[in-house]
């Protein structure tokens, strides 16, 4: 898997496709399944990385000391096919809070493509890395995020 650019883009504010944080991938020849495009399992990756990015660059460390997210349910649409030594430009962005769980899109397609090659909904958890029990998503957890409580 080739190593992404450094995240970019709304880092604090992003709230759609237009406003996302990105990076960018070039898939390796790694990420290659028998059909010879990137494995769906690859697109998944991809989505775990970005989202892990955009909070370690947004978060306090004592944010990052105090709070763990798991996932708890993934949706994916695979759209289009993308091969060895393509170029994909990742973009997340987050959607609705309720109690302990964040709604997190991930957008990833060719530059200049019109439609993704695949389109991801997490729904994540906050947990609090003490104790591993769900907290509720509050002020102090969505502002860096540019977002109000």
């Amino acid at each position: 898997m080739s190593e992404p650019t450094p995240l970019g883009g709304n880092l604090s504010g992003a709230h759609s496709f237009e406003t996302a944080a990105m990076l960018t991938r070039i898939a390796a020849e790694s990420d290659i399944d028998e059909l010879g495009h990137v494995n769906n399992a690859v697109y998944l990756s991809w989505a775990q990385d970005i989202a892990t990015a955009h909070w370690r660059r947004l978060a306090s460390p004592a944010l990052l000391q105090k709070y763990v997210w798991v996932a708890l349910r993934h949706e994916i649409d695979y759209r289009d096919q993308t091969f060895a030594g393509e170029t994909v430009e990742i973009r997340t962005w987050l959607g609705a809070a309720t109690g302990p769980r964040y709604e997190r899109h991930v957008d990833i397609r060719k530059p200049g493509a019109s439609r993704p090659a695949a389109k991801v909904l997490t729904i994540w958890c906050l947990i609090d890395a003490e104790s591993r029990k769900p907290r509720r998503v509050g002020p102090e957890i969505l502002e860096p995020f540019g977002f109000s409580g």
